[in-house]
């Protein structure tokens, strides 16, 4: 059973000391002062379009930042511009090797469990029919996998890498996204609290790294205490870089186990807005997949990973591959015991692990580099609507005219 699941169906272990309900609420009130401050001067004086025209020029770590910036998001970006100063670059180094090794397993971790999840939080799921994450799914699945891409890479901190400023536009992001929700009537800040808090980010991080853990080990695919801790660091660096409250992030996997149980216990739940993304998800996924053959084995692992009552909450269709897919971890079972027999064995399949989840980023991204930008306003029409109930079918072509005789 999921660590969803569990948490759905039946009362969690004791939460450690540091996480209660008190502590959790706490969180809900706060948000990023850094990058709202920042967010708000933009706005008063009008320079959001101008700063997302000069963030096109600085994509990459040591770019000097561009001579017309506005002076209140140049302080913002060289205040953030270096990785966090407890940084161990060689448990980071860890974490490379995991995700080199499981790369193909993190993503369907992350699109199979940890996305459907946090669409079973309704706060969350009414957050994201907001924006443009329900119109555009596509859009944040592969802002998403270019994100992870990036951290997991040997040069992510060095000069030329994408991954630094990519955080610090998405830092802003959440931030800009909090000020419309907040201050343009789109949020119940009475009943939801503060849209993007410190609560929900740090519930994003454990999303991403224990619910992906947790994906990876349903399917039954070894790993090591070592290289599962090293993958959970890096997303506390993360945490840092989108301007967590580090007193808060748990500091392991066991304390993020505890945040997350409570967090999921505190707000698990059905809605409207979770079934619509979730029926979107789907969809951009079985678009993904080649053919149609194999689309219904794609609710079939959501179901499978994420469990019957959270399926049940995002009306995840149910099937005749619904076995098939509790037959996925005798499959990768397999394919372990051929890893472990040769280095060549090894490198292959690790290559092929590699070469799929590229190809599933470059589906998404259509080779495109996603950019963030920054949203000068919420447009009203970013809420909920109707599925589409059938794939896209060409006319058939008008018969053609009777020949006169």
């Amino acid at each position: 059973m999921t660590t969803a699941e569990t948490t759905a169906e039946t009362a969690s272990a004791p939460p450690l000391p540091r996480y209660d309900a008190a502590a959790l609420d706490a969180l809900s009130a706060q948000g990023d002062p850094l990058a709202d401050e920042t967010v708000a001067e933009l706005l008063r004086r009008g320079e959001v379009g101008d700063l997302n025209t000069l963030m096109r020029f600085f994509t990459t770590t040591g770019d000097p930042l561009p001579e017309r910036l506005p002076a209140s998001a140049r302080g913002y970006f060289e205040a953030t511009a270096l990785p966090p100063a407890w940084i161990d670059w060689d448990v980071m180094e860890q974490a490379r090797l995991f995700f080199a090794d499981n790369a193909a397993h993190i993503n369907t971790g992350l699109s199979f469990a940890a996305m459907p999840v946090s669409y079973a939080v309704p706060r969350m799921a009414r957050l994201l029919s907001r924006t443009h994450s329900l119109a555009y799914p596509s859009r944040r699945m592969a802002n998403t996998g270019q994100f992870v891409t990036y951290l997991m890479r040997s040069d992510s901190f060095a000069e030329g890498s994408a991954f630094l400023p990519a955080a610090q536009k998405v830092r802003l992001l959440h931030a800009a996204v909090r000020h419309h929700l907040r201050h343009g009537g789109h949020w119940d800040v009475e009943r939801d609290g503060l849209p993007i808090c410190q609560e929900d980010l740090i519930a994003g991080q454990t999303f991403f790294s224990l619910l992906v853990l947790d994906a990876i080990h349903r399917l039954g695919i070894h790993m090591t205490e070592e290289g599962a801790e090293a993958y959970y660091y890096a997303w506390r660096v993360v945490a840092a870089l989108l301007g967590c409250d580090m007193a808060a992030v748990p500091e392991n996997l066991a304390e993020a186990r505890a945040y997350c149980d409570l967090y999921l216990e505190r707000h698990l739940g059905p809605s409207p807005e979770g079934v619509v993304l979730s029926s979107q998800l789907l969809r951009l996924y079985e678009d993904v997949v080649p053919g149609t053959l194999f689309d219904p084995m794609v609710p079939a692992t959501v179901r499978y990973l994420v469990g019957d009552t959270i399926g049940d909450w995002l009306e995840v269709p149910r099937g005749p591959w619904d076995a098939a897919a509790r037959a996925v971890p005798v499959v990768l079972g397999l394919l372990e015991t051929i890893e472990d027999s040769s280095p060549f064995a090894e490198w292959a399949l690790d290559k092929a692990g590699s070469l799929l989840a590229g190809f599933e980023l470059s589906a998404l991204t259509r080779g495109r580099v996603m950019h963030h930008a920054i949203p000068a306003e919420l447009k009203p029409e970013y809420g909920v609507k109707a599925p589409r109930t059938g794939r896209w079918v060409p006319p058939a072509p008008a018969p053609a005219p009777a020949r006169a005789r």
